[in-house]
């Protein structure tokens, strides 16, 4: 692949890994979350989970098919991160909403959600926002949980993809050499 045709596949894989992140980021701000407030959260996370199962199966799936497995990679953690955390940033502004003493500060803005969850997530653990309440303390401790998890076991699963997307497609591998022939040629034989 030449030099310019490589810069627009990169700087194409970055505006489309940019747009699916602001996509989400706008969704998370917009979709009305107190129509959400009374249904139970455990539910909800265990749903929300399951989709976040299917669309790393998705992806997966997507870069061992794909020409360029690793640049197929990075459009999949771009989409994944994102939807995981904006996943516990929505569970907290419903969780807030039911209740505002399961957090410490007064109100819980869907922007102090997402923070709160960008701090869980990174532990960096800041203490300005804690759970206060036994059910916000759960689920907190599940996100702490599960960013190990997807941490450990989802960049697992994106880099074995990405290996055997490279297999898949021969890149990355010396190529084979040209195959012998199976009967051994006598010296009359390769006179006639």
């Amino acid at each position: 692949m030449t030099r310019a045709r490589r810069r627009r596949l990169l700087l194409w894989v970055l505006f489309r890994s940019l747009a699916s992140a602001v996509i989400l980021v706008a969704l998370y701000y917009l979709v009305p979350l107190q129509d959400l407030k009374g249904v139970h959260l455990g539910v909800s996370l265990t749903v929300g989970m399951a989709i976040l199962a299917v669309v790393i199966v998705v992806q997966v799936r997507a870069i061992t098919v794909s020409r360029y497995p690793a640049v197929r990679a990075v459009e999949a953690l771009a989409l994944t991160a994102p939807l995981f955390l904006l996943m516990y940033a929505t569970a907290y502004v419903v969780l807030a909403q039911d209740n505002a003493a399961n957090f410490s500060t007064h109100q819980l803005s869907r922007t102090d959600a997402l923070y709160f969850t960008v701090t869980v997530f990174s532990t960096v653990g800041f203490g300005d926002i804690s759970a206060t309440s036994q059910s916000a303390r759960v689920i907190v401790t599940v996100q702490m949980v599960l960013d190990l998890v997807i941490i450990g076991l989802g960049v697992q699963a994106f880099r074995g993809a990405v290996s055997m997307g490279r297999q898949r497609s021969g890149a990355g591998s010396p190529p084979e050499p040209p195959p012998e022939d199976p009967t051994p040629q006598t010296e009359a034989s390769r006179r006639d």
